[in-house]
């Protein structure tokens, strides 16, 4: 039962279907499935960087462990190996050569393409019986919802 005073009993449903998306998105066989669908060979712990990677643009080493909640040596070691199987390559950066920054290459472009392809396909088939006004409408309250979360703490 939800306590509707003040409506905490939506965010408390809004937490509680949040927990359960994550818990989803974030299954091995969630990412299996897709890897699958989009005919991309890799390991798991790889394909979170290089999804972030290709919808972010080049990062430094420190800006994507951040992101992707991992030390960095752990991340030198997994950009180790993407490097290694020619998805991405790692320069030092223009103003200071200490900081390494890692982009894509043609073959890790190819790839995030084909995942987000395979992405889009397997949406589809889950929202295939939802009217098209209501798939926008979940996206543009999904991307609002982000956007809320991405705004400093006080920020209107």
């Amino acid at each position: 039962m939800h306590d509707t005073r003040n409506g905490l009993g939506d965010i408390d449903a809004l937490a509680a279907a949040l927990v359960e998306l994550m818990s989803f998105l974030n299954s091995p066989r969630r990412d299996e499935v897709l890897l699958r669908e989009a005919g991309v060979s890799l390991d798991r712990a790889l394909f979170p960087l290089l999804v972030r990677l290709g919808a972010r643009g080049p990062l430094s080493v420190a800006g994507l462990a951040d992101q992707v909640g991992r030390d960095h040596t752990t991340l030198s070691r997994q950009l180790a190996k993407l490097e290694g199987l020619g998805l991405i390559a790692r320069h030092g950066g223009e103003g200071d050569r200490r900081v390494r920054t890692a982009h894509l290459t043609a073959a890790g472009e190819a790839a995030v393409q084909a995942i987000t392809a395979a992405r889009r396909r397997l949406l589809s088939k889950a929202l295939a019986g939802w009217d098209p006004a209501d798939r926008a409408r979940l996206a543009a309250l999904n991307r609002r919802f982000v956007d809320a979360l991405a705004k400093p703490a006080g920020a209107n």
